[in-house]
């Protein structure tokens, strides 16, 4: 299973979840864990996610999510799980 972690993180608003939802459904990406939290009006949410049956490449979906991001007034990222694990080895 190929695995990616996006990251959601701007001003609180309504609809955030289910257009990030939305757009990964429509890119066959499966949601296999999900948080979220909004502190002082900053939503935060980070997501791990099946993308082994993705319907484009990794850099389409990527670009997508960071037009998403725009269109919302927020900044949306996505890393191979590979990339999140290194960066983040203590």
């Amino acid at each position: 299973m190929k695995k990616g972690i996006i990251t959601v993180v701007g001003k609180d608003h309504v609809g955030i979840i289910g257009r990030v939802c939305t757009y990964l459904a429509e890119g066959n990406v499966n949601i296999l864990d999900i948080s979220q939290t909004i502190m002082d009006g900053y939503f935060n949410m980070m997501m791990v996610v099946d993308i082994t049956n993705l319907n484009s490449s990794f850099e389409v979906l990527a670009e997508g999510l960071e037009a998403l991001g725009k269109e919302l007034g927020m900044i949306i990222r996505i890393q191979h799980t590979e990339i999140f694990d290194s960066m983040h080895r203590i």
